[in-house]
């Protein structure tokens, strides 16, 4: 293992804060794509927060303080959509097995809308992959820092039955330098 690798508690916690999202999303089986812009806001979150404690108790877990606990809150205008907003959060649990790899535990899933869980690592190139597996699908997502305020998300959705690629999508993500005032 190369020493200078980064940790998922780096990577983390150069990921709080909130962020201005641009993405594209490539929908091959009807060659359709749909642009969206969204507002992102990511913090750490208290380990004893009933809804952490609420997923541990769903996966039949107990409390792991080891565990890193974050949320993702989002508010998201689609091309698609006539300029209607949606917004919704995701709780994430990061269980590390090791400096580099472990599972993510969520109350809901990114593709399919139940709770669900991940394998996840840490490349040499400091990006963070995220590998979950779905009842019909599975989502294959990468995470990289283009520099400190701009980070960049590449995902690719495929079909479990045929292994086929359902959707893509890439992702660009500016800090809100103005909220890290606050």
């Amino acid at each position: 293992m190369t020493k200078n690798l980064t940790i998922i508690n780096q990577f983390i916690d150069k990921s709080i804060g909130e962020w201005k999202s641009i993405r594209s999303t490539h929908t091959l089986a009807f060659q359709e794509f749909e642009n969206t812009t969204s507002k992102i806001y990511i913090k750490h979150i208290n380990k004893k927060n009933k809804k952490v404690v609420e997923i541990f108790k769903n996966y039949k877990l107990s409390l792991n303080l080891e565990s890193i606990a974050i949320s993702i809150k989002w508010q998201a205008i689609s091309d698609w959509d006539d300029d209607m907003s949606k917004g919704d959060e995701t709780i994430m649990i990061f269980l590390p097995n090791d400096e580099n790899s472990g599972i993510v535990l969520r109350n809901k899933g990114y593709t399919e809308s139940f709770i669900s869980s991940s394998n996840y690592f840490v490349d040499e190139q400091n990006n963070l992959h995220i590998k979950t597996f779905y009842k019909s699908t599975v989502s294959e997502e990468r995470i990289s820092f283009l520099s400190t305020h701009i980070r960049s998300r590449f995902s690719t959705i495929r079909n479990l039955e045929n292994n086929s690629i359902i959707q893509t999508s890439h992702t660009s993500e500016i800090r809100n330098l103005a909220s890290l005032k606050d």
